[in-house]
């Protein structure tokens, strides 16, 4: 009976063995073939150019090729489309932000996809707050001038944006403010920009980092920014939630994503190669050249900070009776 005993032992000592193996040679193995980066906007944009400079770092790091690949439409749509038609295999990485990790499963009615079960969080890479802006002469000088001017007027908060998830930040002003919201949507923040500096348009909805080399110029005034804490370089600017509206906090976020069923090893081991990167020299000089903060979250913490944007932005849009 004793030696049945350590027989099972031994069987199942030796089972769990075998299970670990495939696991650590996985991870020995991988990368195995030419790596690739699906990005969901176009050739030159900020997306665009974080994943080059991430993309030649992991091919250094991972001795294995690792190419770009632009795929704009659709909010993200056709780009995490792309991606789920790969093997979860861990050599195709998917740049993510607000849009096809969050805000699509909010305002697409029939989204293909659903970002928490068939996507992966993988790394968290730059951060940076939503900015309330007018031009450099308006009256407003904050963001409580406003809504006070259009509560004297009778009028609704008119509030210009160029995608959706800025159409939701739009919404909880009005729903935090207590004012009708008319939305007026762009097609690019540079033109919406324009509109403001111009004039025809009262207030833009806008990524801060858009706004610091007009507001250097003279040209832009930012209002409020909805990050937890002022912004280090322009302190002067409050936060929503100095500005009166309690709990007004998001932000503009980009980060790496994989399938959902990519295994554990190759995500930690992308993860890790991922965190070496952007605390070597290299990474902090690319990360100080760009207006926005480093994000550095590890899988488990972006996949929180994933389902708080989430939740966040779903109470928003309930409550301005935003539908897909």
């Amino acid at each position: 009976m004793t030696m049945n005993r350590r027989q099972a032992a031994a069987a199942v000592a030796a089972s769990a063995l075998a299970a670990a193996v495939p696991s650590m040679a996985q991870t020995a193995a991988f990368p195995s073939k030419p790596m690739k980066i699906l990005v969901p906007f176009t050739a030159g944009s900020g997306a665009d150019s974080s994943s080059r400079f991430y993309g030649e770092q992991l091919s250094k790091m991972l001795n294995q090729t690792v190419t770009v690949e632009n795929k704009p439409g659709g909010s993200g749509v056709i780009a995490v489309q792309a991606v789920r038609q790969l093997p979860a295999d861990g050599h195709t990485i998917l740049m993510g932000s607000n849009s096809p990790a969050v805000v699509n499963a909010i305002t697409i009615k029939n989204l293909p996809y659903d970002p928490f079960k068939d996507l992966r969080p993988l790394y968290g890479l730059a951060i940076s707050p939503v900015a309330f802006a007018v031009k450099a002469d308006s009256p407003h000088k904050t963001i409580q001038d406003v809504v006070a001017a259009a509560k004297k007027e009778n009028r609704p908060l008119q509030l210009g944006n160029y995608s959706a998830g800025y159409q939701l930040v739009a919404a909880w002003l009005g729903t935090a403010s207590g004012l009708p919201v008319t939305h007026i949507p762009y097609k690019c923040g540079a033109q919406m920009l324009t509109d403001v500096i111009g004039g025809a348009l009262e207030v833009g909805v806008i990524d801060f980092t858009g706004t610091i080399e007009l507001m250097k110029g003279g040209k832009l005034r930012v209002l409020a920014i909805t990050s937890p804490q002022r912004d280090p370089g322009f302190p002067a600017i409050p936060t929503m939630r100095e500005s009166g509206f309690a709990d007004f906090e998001t932000s503009v976020w980009s980060a790496f994503f994989m399938r959902a069923e990519t295994p554990d090893d190759v995500v930690e081991k992308l993860a890790g190669a991922i965190q070496k990167i952007m605390t070597s020299d290299a990474g902090k000089a690319y990360h100080g050249s760009l207006p926005s903060q480093p994000m550095m979250m590890g899988p488990k913490a972006l996949g929180e900070f994933q389902l708080r944007e989430y939740q966040r932005f779903k109470r928003v849009a309930d409550t301005a009776g935003i539908h897909p």
